[in-house]
């Protein structure tokens, strides 16, 4: 029997509901590691992108380098990856020096996952419970667990809406929305509006647009938020978010200036979203001086 667990290789790994380390066999974990890594994959995610998440959801927060260390993979490389799992919602930058980074949990990650593919939405919600128990059931490293004051960087008129609706749907007391006429236009079309009526029931929805016939249109629209919504003579301030004086989403919607031929008007969307204390009192006291 000695002989036998001589040639077994061993992993050492801490586990949370325990309180305790414990040794499990490699091969086992591995493979289980490796089902991860294949489910993931028919998320969106490639392959070095899973490494970098696994590692840092795994690890807890980490420098770009130490990451880089970790799992064998080019520092600039890294780097990349990093920001575009920002892209993708996965990934935090913490407000630090040395710059470090945080994954979200395995289950919110593969929620915004799933949200950004809708086509393929019903197998992957089939998947994600098994694949959410599978990383649920292994030993977890042990991680100190703080809060930080994190910032994100999101691209793309669908990743900004989805953490709009995030934030709306977390709010407890009050949504403040300051939103110029394209801006408007583009929530008042989305499923905001639908969700930002029934929260209004819940909670204090206040809202502030331009001077611009577009917005008179959509405040008449919105007329259910009776002397809650106003206008301000205000120009080039971007669209922001305030949930509950915790958190913001600075949005940047600018008009592309490729020339395509196309008369219409195209836009390109980015935003930041971040729960830093002194960025989100600025933006408060911004918001309540705009008239």
């Amino acid at each position: 029997m000695e002989l036998a667990l001589e040639n077994v290789e061993l992993q050492k790994l801490y586990s949370k509901q325990t309180d305790t380390y414990k040794l499990v066999k490699k091969e086992n974990f591995s493979k289980q590691i490796t089902t991860i890594e294949e489910t993931l994959t028919r998320f969106g995610l490639l392959k070095n992108e899973i490494k970098v998440y696994l590692h840092l959801a795994r690890a807890g927060e980490k420098k770009a380098g130490e990451i880089a260390e970790g799992i064998q993979l080019h520092r600039t490389e890294t780097y990349r990856i990093l920001r575009d799992l920002e892209k993708k919602g996965i990934v935090f930058s913490i407000f630090e020096k040395p710059l470090k980074f945080t994954a979200v949990p395995l289950d919110k990650a593969i929620d915004l996952l799933v949200d950004a593919q809708k086509i393929k939405i019903k197998l992957l919600e089939q998947e994600k419970t098994s694949v959410v128990e599978l990383w649920q059931s292994l030993p977890q490293p042990k991680v100190t667990e703080a809060k930080r004051e994190l910032f994100q960087m999101l691209e793309g008129e669908q990743q900004v809406l989805m953490k709009a609706n995030e934030l709306l749907e977390k709010c407890e007391n009050e949504f403040q929305i300051f939103a110029s006429a394209d801006y408007l236009s583009q929530l008042y079309y989305s499923d905001f509006s639908d969700n930002l009526k029934h929260q209004a029931e819940k909670v204090t929805v206040s809202l502030v647009t331009d001077t611009s016939l577009k917005s008179a249109y959509f405040l008449g629209q919105l007329n259910w938020l009776g002397d809650q919504q106003r206008i301000a003579d205000k120009t080039g301030l971007p669209c922001f978010m305030v949930c509950d004086d915790k958190e913001v989403l600075i949005t940047f919607h600018e008009q592309d200036n490729t020339d395509d031929g196309d008369a219409k008007k195209k836009f390109r969307t980015a935003a930041i979203w971040t729960n830093y204390s002194a960025l989100v009192k600025t933006l408060k006291m911004l918001f309540t001086k705009l008239e």
